[in-house]
């Protein structure tokens, strides 16, 4: 893929050559200017011009990287002979071509394109329509501070364990000042902004590297909770500067496989909001085709409601955050994500933050795996299933040794991030992508009438979620610290099936045949899942 991405990017010199590239692949074009100029951000709105198949075109803004060059990224989504224009003079090449070709190799997103939100609004799908599980790993310091051998062990070993995504901050911010190489994304000097691109092409290698294991990157542009230096664009940059910079990193990253966050761990509430309808406005304009947009709001905040009516607005996340106690579980099964699926227009619902292994809650108590199961299964089955992400303490700060992660005192020390890569959580990860994988997960909308009367007790420790697969075949529950579960299976034609899952192991157990009014014992005291199953 990268010999080809070159032969585009250095062969194209001319408007005569022709180059190849893959469908859902990236097309790069440098583009030379004929002046300097004092203010690159503001005195320059390029734009570039792609002509394909079936008369499709697609406009796509040009960015600065530096000197006299800018440059253009595209994803052909055709097969077939394309061609492009630069819409202002002075730049060189004012055209080109180039043809696009199907890939036959092994990544998914080369094969079926960058996924984007299901025609219902309830899931994400590759382009192709083919249903894509959102399971994202957060690494928000490592395409920071990783070098690139790091960020390539790193990723290897989460396409493994079958994550599909990786949650990262593309700029200087709150737990990360610099890069590796001590650059900043971004100034302000009297006044005015302006970015680094040598910063810039070296978060180039690490968007390249997320797509080349088939994976997809879930960037922040604008981290939003900002530490007593000021330090992140999303709180301390003006509206008009925060989308300024917000749109060179969408010109230079929206050709890749992501999934934007606009902002990051911010407060949309209230009279901010109409400060990111602005921004949000700004970046993405209605009409310009784009990759998918979201915030990641702060911890069990609900931003929604106010911004529901937003066109660039793709998908919903919540943070649900790092606690264990009563407050925190109830809001997290019902409120957050069981309120935000029923708003309209209908969108997928994320938990983008939920309980890191190996943090300490804010009642300072040790997450481990079993919080980590929990959040993620009640996430996962109190909206319609579209994913959930995941996170270790070590790895999200990219730790080096065992130290409390840069302005963050409250959440413990933080291991190395190697140490971290094969916490139990994380192989559990792997299980819950199998379990789900065997069934029409994507057709799962939440389902308390499978659920006769199961008292919930005072800690809140023993509260069921449920799903159903929209026509009925199957029901999926996830009974976190319960003996037994009755059940309420009358109007059904016929016996469930009822199945026992581990969701530490996968393994299954067949329990029997269940209908009407049924309960059941659980294996043991542990959690587990229980497959009702029709079919």
């Amino acid at each position: 893929m990268r010999a080809l991405v070159a032969v585009a990017v250095l062969g194209c010199a001319t408007a005569a050559c022709a180059a190849e590239v893959f469908r859902y692949g990236r097309f790069e074009q440098a583009l030379t200017a004929a002046q300097d100029y004092p203010d690159p951000l503001k005195d320059v709105s390029l734009e570039v011009e792609f002509s394909g198949p079936k008369k499709e075109r697609v406009r796509v803004p040009a960015f600065w990287d530096g000197g006299r060059t800018w440059r253009v990224r595209f994803s052909p989504e055709r097969e077939g002979d394309w061609s492009f224009r630069v819409l202002a003079p002075g730049f060189t090449p004012a055209q080109g071509r180039f043809r696009a070709q199907v890939y036959r190799g092994p990544n998914e997103l080369l094969r079926r394109g960058a996924p984007r939100v299901s025609a219902n609004r309830r899931h994400f799908v590759y382009a192709d329509g083919t249903p894509w599980f959102w399971l994202a790993d957060t690494a928000w310091n490592g395409a920071l501070i990783s070098t690139d051998l790091e960020w390539r062990e790193y990723l290897a070993n989460r396409a493994v364990k079958k994550f599909t995504a990786i949650q990262f901050v593309t700029t200087q911010w709150r737990a990360g000042r610099q890069d590796e190489l001590g650059q900043t994304a971004f100034a302000v000097q009297e006044g005015k902004l302006t970015v680094n691109p040598a910063f810039f092409q070296r978060m180039d290698k690490k968007f390249e590297a997320v797509a080349e294991r088939g994976l997809v990157s879930v960037p922040v542009m604008l981290w939003a909770l900002t530490s007593k230096d000021k330090e992140s664009p999303g709180a301390v940059l003006p509206a008009e500067q925060a989308a300024l910079l917000a749109s060179y990193i969408a010109a230079r990253y929206d050709a890749f496989p992501v999934m934007w966050l606009l902002g990051g761990d911010g407060n949309y509430l209230g009279a901010n909001a109409e400060r990111w309808k602005t921004i949000g406005r700004a970046v993405f304009p209605e009409g310009r085709r784009r990759r998918p947009v979201t915030l990641h709001p702060g911890g069990r905040q609900d931003p929604w409601p106010q911004l529901k009516d937003e066109p660039w607005l793709d998908f919903l996340m919540y943070q649900t955050g790092h606690g264990s106690d009563v407050k925190k579980w109830r809001w997290h099964a019902l409120e957050g994500l069981a309120h935000a699926w029923k708003l309209q227009p209908a969108r997928p619902v994320i938990d983008g933050e939920p309980n890191y292994e190996g943090h300490i809650s804010y009642a300072n108590q040790m997450i481990g795996d079993y919080a980590v199961r929990r959040a993620a299964y009640y996430s996962l089955l109190v909206a319609p299933t579209a994913g959930v992400t995941y996170g270790a303490h070590g790895i999200w700060a990219w730790m080096r040794k065992a130290e409390v992660p840069l302005d963050h005192p409250r959440s413990g020390v933080a291991q190395p991030w190697r140490e971290c890569l094969g916490y139990p959580g994380a192989n559990q990860m792997r299980v819950m992508r199998g379990i789900l994988d065997s069934l029409p997960w994507w057709r799962f909308r939440p389902d308390r009438g499978v659920l006769g009367d199961n008292p919930v007790d005072e800690g809140f420790t023993n509260y069921i979620v449920a799903a159903s697969s929209e026509k009925g075949e199957v029901a999926l529950l996830y009974l976190p610290k319960n003996e037994t579960v009755k059940l309420n299976l009358a109007g059904r034609k016929k016996p469930a099936q009822a199945v026992w899952i581990s969701p530490r192991t996968g393994e299954r157990t067949p329990a029997s045949k269940v209908s009407g009014a049924a309960e059941l014992r659980t294996p043991d005291s542990q959690d587990w899942l229980l497959l009702l199953d029709w079919r």
